[in-house]
């Protein structure tokens, strides 16, 4: 059985470790949005994987991120200052541009395109 200093210290383990995770997050967040002008986000569950922090730039740029969990997503906004949405709704994603690459890369194979085609002008999809 763990003493209560063991308990404590692997509690300020695992706090340095999703601050450090956050702050990585957050410098990326802040990346995309001096590229773009500006970002805003929301933040969606993906189960198991963690959280997906989906970032909506004022260009309409957009890209995403995964954090390992929901705290961790939350803490990386917070640190960026990015204003986040409860939901993707219709308001917020009119915002996102969408070109060619995403409608071969979301239904390529339907299409008769490419499954997955690798773009190195959007590195953040």
């Amino acid at each position: 059985m763990a003493s209560m200093a063991e308990t404590e210290e692997t509690a300020a383990t695992a706090d340095k470790k999703q601050d450090r995770t956050a702050a990585k997050l957050a410098k990326q967040i802040g990346a995309f949005a001096k590229q773009h002008r500006g970002v805003e986000g929301q933040l969606a569950h993906i189960g198991q994987a963690g959280t997906r922090i989906v970032l909506v730039a004022a260009d309409g740029a957009w890209g995403d991120l995964v954090a390992p969990t929901y705290d961790t997503a939350r803490l990386a906004a917070e640190k960026a200052g990015l204003t986040l949405h409860e939901e993707f709704d219709g308001e917020f994603a009119a915002r996102v541009r969408t070109g060619p690459y995403e409608w071969t890369r979301m239904a390529g194979m339907q299409l008769g395109g490419p499954a997955n085609p690798s773009n190195p002008a959007n590195p953040a999809a």
